[in-house]
């Protein structure tokens, strides 16, 4: 499969950015694993339903710096969808705040990703 780095980095830039936000709210040790998790699989999970109706599987896209917004736009449409996935996991309100700082960080996270992949794609 000719995208199998570009999944990999889409899982950890998800990964890391996930860590971050819990590192933030010094949460970050192995107890913490099962909220990580209740936020991990369903940015995954939305992220992977997303991202190909965007097209950002695709040559033109990945290997455009023009495009290179799309991964962010589409982390921000991701955000909700999480949010309210471990809302129901949880069994906790969805909170508005979360779920804007959740789809910024993201896109900023998908941003970089994305945009390391473009330079290394170039070579």
């Amino acid at each position: 499969m000719k995208n199998k780095l570009l999944i990999i980095g889409d899982i950890l830039s998800i990964a890391i950015v996930t860590f971050i936000g819990f590192a933030t709210h010094n949460e970050a040790d192995v107890s913490f694993i099962p909220h990580m998790s209740a936020v991990f699989f369903p940015l995954v999970v939305g992220w992977f339903l997303l991202a190909p109706w965007f097209r950002l599987f695709q040559d033109e896209i990945t290997h455009d710096a023009r495009r290179l917004w799309r991964p962010a736009l589409t982390a921000l449409f991701v955000a909700p969808f999480a949010a309210t996935l471990r809302g129901l996991i949880l069994h906790t309100p969805i909170i508005p705040v979360f779920v804007i700082v959740l789809g910024v960080t993201t896109a900023l996270g998908m941003a970089i990703w994305r945009g390391i992949y473009y330079f290394l794609s170039r070579r």
